[in-house]
């Protein structure tokens, strides 16, 4: 068997051209497209080497074909900054991902969805009704990562690759979806979070996910959900110092800048001293960075503990990995770099900051 739409994948997946695929592999363009096409089915030998230049096991090639993911369906967090070739990569690991969401939900029952949809709602009000929703009160959210998997949102991490589309959101057959970056910081990590939560509570339905405006709305909303109003006043921030930013910042998980921007928002500071701080921020290296911060990265509380009942039951990740026909070192990516963990059995798999998520096997 062999399976053109797993060719066309996997080819995006390495960010390449036909052109590209064609030198990594000495296929000719014009067979390549035959392949991709469904009019010529390679040899053994082809597959081999078209599995070799596009590093996945022979077995993607020839398994039955997964649904793609449109960008048309997708929000990305920074699609500006994105190329053609960079958005179909993060698609098709998007793609992948969600067919190891759902071999898994063959094997455990995972939570429900738990995720309204406010589409007619201003930002603001937006991450009150949703915060309100799943009981978070004023306080600072612990784990916000743990937070939407305990909702039911599948959360998996981007493949190193795939690091310029910084996050994005999808729904497929009513399952929310959220692909975060591993590279920025605990607190700008976070924020991505809560900007793709935005974008599934107002975008959906008859909203289409594009556009600055949207972008605009969902930063909004994780400003709001991340920082709520009543919780922000109670902390008595009026004419805040940039030392007591650095300690604010600290209780709420958020970015400096971040605050900075709410307090503004939040008539707590003048724009006269918005600007100020924020330029006196940036020439301390918190535009692109939290410098001396100790906030560790989020991670999934819910795969770290699948493959613990993977592993219980003598289920090792390489079989996992076999499972939807990728490399171990692929399926790596897509969870926060748990396999490793996972098999040394490190503390680090101990999850605390919220209530523990409950897998039931089907």
């Amino acid at each position: 068997m062999f399976t053109p739409a797993r060719l066309i994948l996997a080819r995006k997946r390495r960010r390449m051209t036909l052109a590209a695929l064609s030198r990594e592999s000495g296929i000719s363009v014009r067979s390549l497209t035959a392949h991709e096409n469904g009019h010529k089915k390679p040899s053994q030998e082809t597959l081999s080497t078209l599995a070799a230049a596009l590093k996945v096991p022979e077995s993607f090639l020839e398994a039955p074909a997964i649904p793609v993911m449109q960008a048309d369906a997708v929000s990305f967090r920074a699609p500006s900054k994105m190329s053609a070739l960079e958005r179909d990569s993060a698609l098709s690991s998007g793609a992948v991902a969600a067919s190891l969401n759902t071999w898994l939900e063959g094997k455990f029952r995972l939570p429900r969805p738990n995720v309204p949809t406010y589409p007619h709602l201003r930002p603001d009000e937006a991450a009150e009704r949703i915060r309100a929703h799943w009981g978070l009160g004023e306080a600072p959210v612990p784990n916000l990562v743990h937070l939407l998997e305990a909702n039911g949102v599948r959360v998996f991490s981007l493949p190193s690759d795939c690091l310029d589309a910084d996050a994005f959101s999808t729904t497929r057959s009513g399952t929310p979806f959220i692909f975060l970056n591993t590279r920025k910081s605990g607190e700008r990590g976070r924020f991505d979070a809560a900007h793709e939560l935005g974008h599934l509570v107002m975008h959906s339905e008859h909203r289409i996910p594009h556009g600055v405006e949207a972008e605009q709305e969902a930063q909004q909303f994780a400003s709001s959900f991340l920082m709520p109003r009543s919780g922000i006043l109670a902390q008595k921030l009026n004419g805040a110092t940039i030392e007591r930013i650095l300690s604010a910042k600290r209780k709420w998980g958020v970015a400096a800048m971040a605050l900075t921007y709410r307090l503004n928002d939040l008539g707590l500071i003048s724009e006269w001293s918005y600007r100020t701080t924020a330029k006196q921020l940036s020439q301390m290296g918190f535009r692109r960075s939290e410098p001396g911060s100790h906030m560790v990265r989020e991670s999934s509380q819910l795969l770290a503990k699948v493959f613990e009942a993977l592993r219980s039951q003598g289920f090792s990740p390489v079989e996992v990995a076999e499972a939807i026909n990728v490399f171990p070192e692929e399926l790596n990516e897509y969870v926060f770099g748990l396999i490793p963990l996972a098999i040394d059995g490190g503390g680090e798999l101990t999850l605390r900051e919220r209530p523990s998520l409950h897998l039931v096997k089907g």
